[in-house]
């Protein structure tokens, strides 16, 4: 057997958990600007991500579409392009693996992928109270008034 033209690694599991999986570390990636998992996951989410981030770059309505179907997360997705992307000041390699040592239980060699450059995440805070405000501001308004209910008459049990 050879392996070529395969590519990607397995994980040992079915292509949807894989799939998964990949799809929420790189949505923990992009929230927490770093995070310790085994090397060959790092590895793995690095090629992923750096597609992602090079998109969002690219903005667009449909770059933000694609992006977001990637991720399958809405608000990931909105947070790579708003906010993560247009901090970004490199063209490529936005991602940085160190190793981290090895885990205790099975000792697996562990890696920390983060961003190269800081990202400033006060932003999405600024924006999601913006947001909230004028839903607040709908709910302020004076509801009419219910109709006055009529009295329900009483039965007699026998």
């Amino acid at each position: 057997m050879h392996r070529h033209s395969y590519k990607g690694r397995k994980f040992g599991r079915e292509t949807d958990q894989r799939l998964a999986l990949v799809r929420s570390l790189e949505c923990a990636l992009i929230e927490n600007q770093s995070i310790t998992t085994t090397l060959a996951r790092a590895k793995e989410i690095r090629r992923s991500t750096e597609k992602l981030v090079t998109m969002a770059k690219k903005g667009g309505l449909s770059n933000r579409r694609l992006v977001i179907a990637r991720l399958n997360s809405v608000s990931c997705g909105n947070l790579l392009v708003d906010v993560v992307a247009p901090q970004i000041k490199r063209d490529s390699g936005y991602l940085k693996i160190e190793r981290a040592g090895f885990r205790k239980g099975d000792n697996a060699e562990m890696g920390t992928i983060s961003f190269v450059d800081e990202i400033d995440y006060s932003k999405a805070e600024k924006k999601a109270k913006a947001e909230k405000k004028p839903a607040e501001k709908k709910a302020a308004k004076p509801a009419k008034k219910p109709a006055a209910k009529k009295p329900a008459a009483k039965k007699e049990d026998k």
